[in-house]
């Protein structure tokens, strides 16, 4: 389950990708089919990252973050 970690909330425009970029804050980027769009930071909020955790931007306009799950898969070498 996801936890809610911002308290700002992106408002979505058709034919952008939305994503929280390096430095911590929300960017859109055009998308293929939106020639006239522009790359741009959306939010004013900065988020800390901590390790083990995956943000994202949920389908409310929040940044959400989950744990991950790093327990891998065997190889095809290790599974024979």
């Amino acid at each position: 389950m996801a936890e809610k970690v911002t308290k700002e909330k992106v408002e979505r425009e058709d034919g952008f990708l939305y994503y929280l970029g390096k430095d911590g804050f929300v960017w859109r980027t055009p998308m293929k089919n939106n020639p006239r769009g522009r790359k741009a930071k959306v939010g004013q909020e900065k988020v800390s990252r901590q390790e083990g955790y995956l943000y994202f931007i949920d389908k409310n306009g929040y940044v959400a973050r989950t744990k991950m799950n790093r327990q891998g898969r065997l190889s095809r070498k290790r599974r024979r």
